[in-house]
């Protein structure tokens, strides 16, 4: 079994990732499960310049689009709710979706960058309350920009220790090692694979142990095939971690990896 808890949708910004394109990438690659969120949340454009109002898609359409994504995909499909924290707070009908669909809902989803908001600011807390208050855990983008960098996540991870949160690609475009050190020093932080070599998932699990990193894709960023090839045409790094990883871990440490980890963090 494979799932992929790092999966997107939408259509924002350059990117128009459909909801087909996600269901024929998993059939083909044999991936059961997926964690989805809608890019269309975006608030800042890739130059952290404000997306026009026209085209900004209030929070609430958002999650309501993932939801119904995971409705119409049961038992497959899960959705991720990507908030605006920049513009939006937390309402009283957001909360609302969120607690009737607790089946569906698995995760609250930040993206500091594309919200040209840094993940200590004090507006962010607001949802990680709301994830608290429904047991969800927090996955965030982190990246080396200044609004994305780690500290900000671990250090969110200290002050709220009943959060789980996701350490999205442990530091995109880093060398992943700050990131395994801080997820290996606090209990409640955890990591994805999106982006991440295979040799540093590897030492990941050597550093932090076997439950605390799970397979994530960002699928389908580069189509169909982005667990096969990158937007180059070139063999994607995703082809290790389906074909060649589980020779160098155990079987049980590739199994928590690919799916068994996020069967229980994510209650699926």
């Amino acid at each position: 079994m494979i799932i992929d808890t790092h999966v997107h949708f939408g259509s924002s910004l350059n990117f128009n990732l459909k909801k087909k394109t996600v269901l024929l990438a998993m059939e083909k690659y044999n991936v059961s499960k997926a964690i989805v969120s809608n890019c269309q949340s975006a608030e800042y454009d890739h130059n952290q310049v404000i997306i026009p109002d026209k085209k900004q898609v209030p929070m609430i359409s958002s999650a309501k689009a993932a939801i119904d994504f995971a409705k119409d995909n049961p038992e497959k499909i899960y959705a991720a709710i990507w908030v605006k924290p920049h513009q939006e707070l937390p309402s009283a009908e957001l909360e609302y979706l969120i607690k009737v669909n607790l089946d569906y809902v698995k995760a609250i989803k930040f993206h500091p960058y594309h919200s040209a908001i840094s993940f200590e600011d004090p507006r962010i807390e607001n949802y990680i309350q709301l994830a608290q208050t429904y047991d969800l855990p927090v996955i965030t983008h982190t990246a080396s920009d200044i609004c994305s960098k780690c500290e900000h996540v671990y250090n969110m991870a200290k002050r709220f220790p009943k959060v789980r949160f996701v350490m999205a690609h442990l530091g995109l475009g880093t060398d992943n090692e700050e990131a395994i050190e801080m997820c290996a020093e606090l209990p409640n932080l955890y990591g994805d694979t999106a982006w991440v070599p295979a040799e540093k998932a590897i030492k990941f699990i050597d550093k932090c142990g076997n439950h605390k990193l799970m397979f994530g894709s960002d699928m389908p960023i580069d189509g169909l095939d982005t667990y096969s090839e990158n937007g180059c045409g070139q063999p994607s790094m995703y082809r290790e971690y389906f074909n060649g990883l589980e020779t160098k871990l155990s079987s049980e440490d590739y199994e928590k990896l690919m799916w068994k980890n996020a069967t229980s963090f994510f209650k699926l």
